[in-house]
């Protein structure tokens, strides 16, 4: 009889990578997604560590799936509760401590040692805790087939970090940047055409610092790799993310140019537009550096559509720094962003500043200057959506509305498009007129089909 399983992912799109190949590495053992965690036999927390209010969300969700996994108990059942991602390799044993009931603890870099947990928490009481970074790597022992639930999927091709930039866990939860062999990256990305999969996003958490090792010995770069890519038949998309400004190479821009299967959607983070912050952040490049990247892409991809990440409230930003951050935006006229206050991490060199009130930014002025910013982004991002009025995009149809009848997809530029169209038509590539634009999403109708149903 199947056993149902039921991942919780915060996060990063890492971590929604990771919940899905977790999903694979326990399938042989007879465990079957749920979408739900009650009466599940096993429910694993993919968790995220990059701000306080996400790691103390998983220490609430253990809470109340302490009462679920206590409920099965007493009917003669049994819950396997694990805890994955950042905040068990941060803090694994501080999870045991805080939640005793948890049975398995293990970090991103060891869930292919699952089968083995698995079999130490079933016939134990104890706790199984795994968190060291292991000598042997996960991807070579992951299975080779993949499963793919629709037309677009994530493929991991580089982890870690080794910027350390000051306010950032990732070196200490993820490690140093590792690239994945080039071929075994095909190997996935072929596995998950033949599954069904037509637009591949390509994951990294410094992916264009990607330097896999080619088959003759040689180092393939990332533009390398999305050429390589670009051949597979039944691939009619590719994207990445996420990438570092410092390292984004005239051969990457011109791949951009080169590459139609290359999106013209970029996200390329900056976190603030003062040198000042960039340098206290220890982001290794400066405003301008970052301005003449973002001029060479739109020279050789005029109409390729920008989006970044901001951090407001950075340990001695001051109110002219934050000036030069809104001054930035309305400049580079991203069509979206991720933006937050500041959060504290332990044991990150920005944790030492927040500390002292000479550097400490008042929550109530992180809150004023994070509404400020977001307005502006959000004017910028209803901007953009307008401008794709009477305009026809190719849309991957890949997800159903809220409403019957209706489909939801991705334009070239990642905004969400919903079109009335026939079950069919999902996981297929259609031609769409946008006749409405909102600041989430934009309306559209079928112009013609495009493209061979994908899956």
């Amino acid at each position: 009889m199947a056993k149902k399983l039921h991942i919780q992912t915060y996060g990063c799109q890492m971590n929604v990578y990771d919940s899905e190949r977790i999903a694979e590495v326990l399938a042989p053992l007879g465990y079957v997604l749920s979408d739900t965690s009650e009466d599940a036999d096993m429910v694993i927390l993919n968790t995220c560590h990059i701000r306080e209010k996400a790691a103390e969300k998983v220490y609430s969700k253990l809470g109340r799936l302490r009462k679920q996994k206590e409920k099965k108990e007493q009917t003669g059942g049994r819950m396997i509760l694990g805890v994955t991602g950042c905040v068990a390799q941060a803090e694994g044993s501080e999870v045991l401590r805080r939640a005793p009931y948890v049975d398995m603890v293990f970090g991103p870099q060891t869930y292919h040692r699952l089968p083995e947990m698995v079999a130490k928490a079933s016939r134990a009481n104890g706790h199984v805790l795994d968190t060291d970074f292991p000598e042997d790597n996960k991807f070579d022992s992951l299975p080779k087939t993949r499963t793919a639930e629709g037309a677009t999927a994530y493929l991991s091709i580089q982890e870690g970090c080794d910027k350390f930039c000051t306010y950032c866990v990732v070196p200490y939860t993820r490690g140093a940047e590792y690239s994945r062999p080039t071929a075994q990256v095909l190997d996935e990305a072929r596995a998950l055409i033949k599954a069904g999969v037509s637009e591949i996003t390509l994951l990294g958490q410094n992916v264009n610092a990607y330097h896999g090792e080619n088959e003759d010995g040689s180092t393939c770069t990332l533009a390398d790799l999305v050429r390589k890519v670009a051949t597979l038949d039944g691939l009619d998309r590719i994207r990445y993310l996420t990438s570092y400004p410092a390292e984004m190479t005239d051969d990457l821009i011109l791949a951009h140019a080169e590459v139609t299967e290359l999106m013209p959607y970029l996200h390329l983070p900056i976190q603030a537009g003062s040198d000042q912050v960039l340098k206290a952040m220890n982001r290794q490049h400066t405003v301008a550096e970052y301005k003449l990247i973002v001029e060479k892409l739109r020279k050789a991809v005029p109409g390729i559509a920008l989006s970044s990440d901001f951090i407001v409230g950075f340990p001695g930003e001051t109110d002219a720094d934050f000036e030069e951050t809104m001054a930035l935006v309305e400049e580079m006229r991203f069509i979206q962003a991720y933006s937050f206050k500041y959060s504290s991490r332990p044991g990150t060199p920005a944790a030492l500043l927040e500390s002292q009130d000479l550097y400490r930014v008042p929550e109530a002025l992180k809150a004023e200057r994070l509404a400020r910013l977001q307005a502006l982004l959000n004017a910028n991002t209803l901007a953009f959506n307008k401008q794709a009025v009477g305009q026809t995009y190719p849309v991957l149809l890949d997800r159903t509305g809220k409403t019957p009848g209706m489909l939801v997809g991705r334009s070239p530029y990642m905004q969400a498009v919903v079109v009335k169209a026939e079950d069919h038509l999902l996981n297929t590539l259609q031609n769409v007129l946008i006749t409405e634009a909102g600041p989430n999403s934009l309306n559209g109708e079928l112009v013609e089909t495009l493209h061979r149903a994908l899956a």
